[in-house]
């Protein structure tokens, strides 16, 4: 099967400003894409990343390392003259992080600035389609019809459409437009991955069990309600009764930076494999949990090792 991803990917700094800073690359659905890449076996599922960036060197070490990932890169745009976007990140004693962003003029913004893009060429190839909040924020109101109009085609070819609540209110105008644009996708998408704080943000809602409560109500097929520590909740279709999944225990949280991200991945690393959604979820809160152990978005290889290429390490 081939999945596709798509959203904006940024260098990274990290370290104290004016001080050593270490050099990086992230961004929600690029998580996503390798934490995938690397649980799921290449021979079942292609890791495809859609995004735009410029021809400088940056955008070139970027595009390698996603290679050197295993993820497939045909759906890039190289846009001469555009730039990657770019955050700094401070993570505190608790290891919750706080951002700086630079990303008005990013390349990934004007993906869609062309009369046809590889992402809607090649849309009878994709499974399945994975995009976030974030995707939907960071595109201009023509781009974002460009990209609605996309998921209808692949839904109605068949492919399964996937959607991350991922909500960061300084990206949009006002919430009026955040909430039409999130109403849209959720009916579209045939899974929901929500998580609670941001869909309780999003509306205004005074708890977080009301939150729980209005994503409960969806009508999308399958969600998966993501709650901090507190125990996963899912419902694997629209006639099935909903669950709850443990999460793992974690001592010491050095860094939940790509936490929801890796989730995640690791929900559709078994899920689109034939997985019941309580297996992956298991497997998912296994491989957040080892996330936030280790600093960055993206962890070391190593460090996750004995979670990566077989479905049989679950």
């Amino acid at each position: 099967m081939r999945v596709a991803l798509f959203g904006e990917c940024m260098l990274e700094l990290r370290g104290q400003a004016f001080g050593v800073m270490h050099q990086g690359f992230g961004g929600d659905t690029l998580n996503t894409a390798v934490y995938l890449a690397r649980c799921a076996p290449a021979s079942r599922l292609q890791v495809s990343y859609a995004t735009a960036l410029g021809d400088d060197a940056l955008s070139d070490g970027m595009l390698a390392r996603w290679v050197q990932e295993g993820i497939d890169t045909s759906l890039v745009r190289r846009i001469p003259g555009r730039l990657p976007g770019l955050y700094q990140i401070d993570v505190d004693a608790r290891g919750e992080r706080s951002f700086s962003y630079w990303r008005e003029h990013s390349a990934a913004r004007a993906y869609f600035d062309a009369p046809r893009t590889p992402l809607e060429s090649d849309f009878h190839d994709f499974g399945a389609f994975y995009f976030s909040g974030i995707s939907l924020a960071i595109l201009p109101p023509a781009g974002r019809e460009r990209l609605f109009a996309q998921l209808q085609r692949l839904r109605d070819h068949g492919s399964a459409i996937i959607f991350d609540n991922n909500f960061r209110p300084r990206l949009w105008s006002d919430a009026i437009e955040a909430r039409a644009a999130f109403g849209r996708a959720f009916a579209l998408a045939s899974l929901a991955l929500v998580t609670v704080d941001d869909h309780q943000a999003l509306h205004g809602l005074a708890t977080p069990d009301e939150a729980v409560r209005a994503a409960q109500a969806l009508e999308v097929d399958e969600i998966v309600l993501k709650r901090g520590a507190l125990p996963t909740l899912l419902r694997g279709d629209a006639e099935a009764a909903w669950q709850e999944v443990a999460t793992e225990h974690v001592e010491h949280v050095v860094d939940t930076t790509a936490a929801g991200d890796s989730f995640a991945a690791g929900y559709l690393s078994r899920r689109l494999l034939g997985a019941d959604a309580a297996e992956s979820a298991r497997f998912a809160n296994r491989l957040a949990a080892r996330v936030i152990r280790n600093q960055g978005a993206l962890i070391p290889r190593e460090v996750m090792a004995d979670l990566s290429g077989s479905v049989e390490n679950r």
